[in-house]
């Protein structure tokens, strides 16, 4: 699941009790950013609620994945800007690690390629946080197949994941799904439903996931999730929700198993 304070100040307990809900439905994976808040003093907002609502769970939690990313910021005046700069990325990674109140992030990823440094210096500096402990797997985020190959031979063949953008209105990242595929590499889908302020409308905008949720029973959303599991055994979305019964929702997709015909339907 995906986690993000970008469409609003969500209510601190419901935020919580939404991580809490998808701990009880067995969901393992959490992926956030340093960028992920609405504020310019706020930097790392969702790292730290993250932390509490781990904290805070009644739960074991020893399994549970957390991921961030850094190299991409929010201002606080709606834009984005880009720090690829080696020296800026380790110090953003000591920040995450202090917020997350761990001695090595699970998974750290760049979040996108700064035009002004050169990748291959961005992701050396991962490879640097991974020879050093501070991380203990690597990724990347918002690449093109050449950054792909590029950052595993600078990894070593330790590139472990990529998170692009891919949904039913978003399929420009099939190359790199397909790469993800060949390589062995997770493939992490952000914005799998569409991002949160169009997810509420998918089955209105594609038909067939609607025909095929009816069928089942289910939500369309489920349905989304369910042909994305199918399209790859690397591919892991990660959908955002901000209500505990939206995680719910998403969390049973793993369940659904779709037809031939309906995966064929659902394109």
């Amino acid at each position: 699941m995906g986690m993000s304070d970008l469409y609003g100040p969500a209510d601190r307990q419901e935020s919580i009790a939404t991580i809490h809900a998808a701990l009880d439905a067995g969901v393992t994976f959490i992926d956030t950013a340093d960028a992920y808040h609405l504020h310019a003093d706020e930097v790392g907002h969702n790292e730290s609620l993250i932390a509490e609502a781990l904290a805070s769970y009644g739960g074991d939690t020893s399994n549970v994945l957390v991921a961030t990313k850094g190299g991409h910021l929010r201002p606080g005046d709606g834009s984005w800007t880009l720090n690829g700069n080696p020296d800026y990325l380790k110090q953003a990674c000591e920040a995450s690690l202090k917020r997350l109140g761990v001695e090595a992030i699970g998974l750290y990823q760049f979040h996108r390629p700064d035009p002004k440094t050169p990748y291959a210096e961005s992701v050396g500096a991962i490879r640097d946080l991974l020879d050093q402990g501070k991380i203990q797997m690597a990724g990347i985020s918002n690449a093109n197949p050449e950054q792909i190959r590029q950052s595993q031979e600078i990894l070593g063949g330790r590139l472990v994941s990529v998170q692009n953008q891919f949904s039913p209105a978003f399929q420009s990242s099939r190359p790199e799904l397909e790469l993800c595929d060949q390589l062995g590499i997770a493939f992490l889908p952000w914005s799998p439903l569409g991002g949160i302020s169009k997810a509420g409308g998918l089955g209105d905008r594609f038909a067939p996931f609607q025909q095929v949720a009816d069928a089942h029973g289910v939500s369309p959303q489920q349905v989304c999730l369910a042909w994305m599991l199918a399209l790859s055994p690397v591919v892991v979305p990660i959908p955002g929700s901000s209500r505990p019964e939206t995680i719910r929702d998403s969390a049973k997709a793993p369940e659904l198993q779709l037809s031939k015909d309906e995966f064929a339907q659902l394109g």
